[in-house]
């Protein structure tokens, strides 16, 4: 700890014993008129100058470096590998840095079940003290994670004497219940250095922290479901374009293809009741603190009806204030 951080301990301490705030009051004190408090002043900090935290973790090998990197160039001040029972001491010590430290990362992977439950009792403290904390959680496929390991040639920290597989399934287990505890889950699969901070910076970039961020993601069944998706709505109810042969080059994006979809019957009506029930969610989520939601709309490649549909849908929540980033997961696959 430097002595600039030392030093508001230090001052409090010397003030209480030039005040003698333990000495009793000078006789007659009390009889001139004046109230004489009895509080003395708790050593800490005023809760507005609280840091902000994020919490990153997530599977070995799906990008926890690089997502704390993106946020150290956004001016996050990022603590790896840290202990989690030295969580609630770091944010103490932004909290004394008068505004210098306003915004910790927090790179955290578990190990072991003595790792785990510091991590949940240092979340429960944080809790209790009313600390705002975000967990940010990256996940991957088993498929992806065995080629980035395979690729660098090194274990998997839990493999053992194992297979790569082994450490992951252990690891899995272990963030099961961090993973849904998660306020953003990352799905990092198919992504790449670049697209994955693009991903953060979507996140973390704005000024501003607004109510409610939401992802609107549009996929292809036949190439499996988002894991981070919060909903999930089925589009394989209208017809598909793809057997319109004037049609089927073109994707969700080209008006002739988006007016096609929506023409059909009960189109324009999932539209309307889909985006009245996101209101209500919404409205639920920000009750309950959530700030991150991603709503996955599909069809059978990804390429027509989940495409204009994601159009529609972020185009809704736009209009309602809800911040929206879109994303088209499988176009172009085919």
């Amino acid at each position: 700890m430097s002595e600039q951080e030392k030093r508001p301990t230090a001052d409090r301490d010397q003030t209480h014993k030039e005040t003698g705030e333990d000495q009793a009051p000078p006789e007659g004190a009390q009889d001139n008129g004046a109230e004489v408090s009895t509080d003395s002043t708790t050593p800490g900090v005023p809760e507005a100058a609280i840091p902000e935290l994020v919490i990153i973790s997530g599977m070995s090998g799906a990008g926890r470096s690089t997502a704390a990197k993106c946020l150290e160039d956004l001016g996050w001040f990022v603590v790896d590998n840290l202990p989690p029972a030295l969580i609630p001491t770091m944010v103490e010590l932004g909290a004394r840095s008068q505004g210098n430290v306003a915004r910790i990362a927090v790179v955290v992977d578990v190990r072991g079940r003595r790792f785990f439950d510091n991590l949940r009792e240092s979340l429960a403290d944080l809790e209790s003290k009313h600390v705002t904390r975000r967990i940010v959680f990256l996940e991957s496929s088993d498929d992806a994670l065995v080629r980035r390991f395979e690729s660098v040639r090194r274990p998997h920290p839990l493999q053992g004497d194992g297979r790569i597989v082994d450490g992951i399934d252990a690891e899995r287990e272990l963030l099961r219940e961090l993973r849904g505890d998660a306020d953003l889950v990352i799905d990092t699969s198919s992504l790449n250095v670049h697209e994955l901070r693009a991903k953060m910076d979507a996140q973390f970039a704005g000024e501003e922290e607004p109510e409610l961020r939401a992802t609107v993601m549009s996929f292809g069944f036949k190439y499996g479901l988002p894991v981070d998706a919060d909903l999930v709505a089925d589009m394989r109810f209208l017809p598909n374009p793809h057997w319109i042969p004037e049609l089927r080059p073109f994707n969700g994006l080209n008006e002739e293809v988006s007016a096609y979809v929506f023409n059909q019957p009960g189109a324009k009506e999932f539209l309307d009741r889909y985006a009245e029930l996101l209101r209500l969610i919404a409205a639920g989520y920000r009750r309950e603190g959530k700030r991150y939601v991603t709503i996955a709309i599909g069809c059978t490649g990804g390429k027509h009806r989940s495409v204009a549909t994601a159009e529609k849908l972020a185009a809704r929540l736009v209009a309602e204030g809800v911040e929206t980033v879109v994303v088209h997961r499988d176009m172009g696959r085919e």
